[in-house]
């Protein structure tokens, strides 16, 4: 059975988060949702409780590692951003796939692995991605090596898409 694990913060987009939670286990595969705290709330008000603390997760356990926006990857790094660094870097070095859509690929940044990737994200943090280095594309999804990104909820079907092929 594949383990996937979900890294969420406070005010989350909310269908980031349930769209993938949702179809990894409509596939038979394990979910978990790790944070800092122990429950949150998204955007649009959706409560979900966390499974796993950041700093208790052991990367090795999983098979895949999904990061949604929203506000969460900001609060992510405001208060456990050693933790997810840590995680980040663990799935990038042993080239699992890591899944990204909107605000997430700010904590790729964080974990200094975008230099000289093509990805793409929601247009507000662009520059940032180009100012660490990445080349940035205006696409629906965008697949590089074991990084998948996508920029925005209307875009969940291409990122999954993409992820479904890349990890089966």
């Amino acid at each position: 059975m594949r383990k996937i694990l979900i890294i969420v913060g406070p005010e989350f987009e909310d269908i980031e988060v349930l769209y993938p939670l949702y179809r990894f286990r409509e596939e038979g595969w394990e979910v978990h949702i790790a944070s800092y705290t122990e429950e949150l709330v998204g955007k649009f008000g959706y409560r979900i409780k966390v499974d796993k603390l950041l700093k208790e997760v052991n990367p090795e356990e999983y098979d895949v590692l999904v990061i949604p926006g929203g506000h969460g990857p900001e609060g992510i790094r405001l208060f456990a951003k050693e933790d997810a660094v840590r995680i980040i870097r663990y799935f990038d070095e042993n080239k699992k796939p890591i899944l990204a859509i909107c605000h997430g690929p700010q904590l790729l940044i964080s974990a200094g692995i975008v230099r000289g990737r093509r990805l793409t994200s929601f247009w507000g943090i662009k520059d940032d991605l180009m100012a660490a280095g990445a080349e940035w594309i205006d696409s629906e999804v965008v697949v590089d090596r074991n990084l998948i990104t996508a920029r925005i909820p209307r875009d969940i079907p291409a990122w999954i898409r993409e992820a479904m092929k890349l990890i089966k």
